[in-house]
């Protein structure tokens, strides 16, 4: 496959960009089908499941990363509010907490252009955000979980930014 002049591949589908941009980066990949990939990245935090689905009926790709975050039932309040106010903060996406299984995960989804495929810089933009954006807000929910302050507090004390280095 080459490159087309808008940084698609010839014939690509979404699933197989991602798949590309993953085994560029060296990171571990599983394909489910020819519809889902799975790939796993250690984050400064955590590692990250980084997960694509294709709805080729809806030319959507949804985008999922789950930072490996489980919330008991007695926390899930503070947790929801939480969500609320860190995605008061996002541009793109949003944090979501699935209700069935406790996992807390970054969202996001890209439409297809024209013929279905997936840009490289469009595919860049979905892991990146996902990566970025669960490194800069782990430390809340480990702050509301484990260290129990409130979600004010948390996301207070976990956008302090630094200045120099140590």
């Amino acid at each position: 496959m080459s490159l087309d002049d808008d940084g698609t591949r010839d014939g690509a589908a979404p699933i197989d960009t991602l798949e590309s941009y993953f085994e560029a980066h060296g990171w571990a990949v599983e394909r489910l089908g020819e519809d889902e990939i799975i790939a796993t990245v250690q984050g400064s935090w955590t590692q990250y499941e980084l997960r694509g689905v294709w709805r080729p009926e809806d030319r959507v790709l949804q985008f999922l990363a789950l930072p490996d975050i489980r919330v008991a039932t007695d926390k899930r309040a503070a947790v929801y509010e939480t969500l609320g106010l860190i995605n008061e903060q996002l541009w793109l996406g949003h944090f979501e907490l699935w209700a069935s299984s406790g996992l807390v995960l970054y969202r996001n989804a890209a439409l297809a252009e024209g013929d279905g495929g997936l840009g490289l810089d469009q595919a860049e933009t979905l892991v990146e955000t996902a990566i970025d954006e669960c490194e800069r807000f782990y430390p809340v929910f480990q702050f509301v979980l484990w260290g129990n302050k409130s979600p004010g507090d948390a996301i207070a004390a976990a956008m302090i930014e630094t200045r120099g280095e140590a």
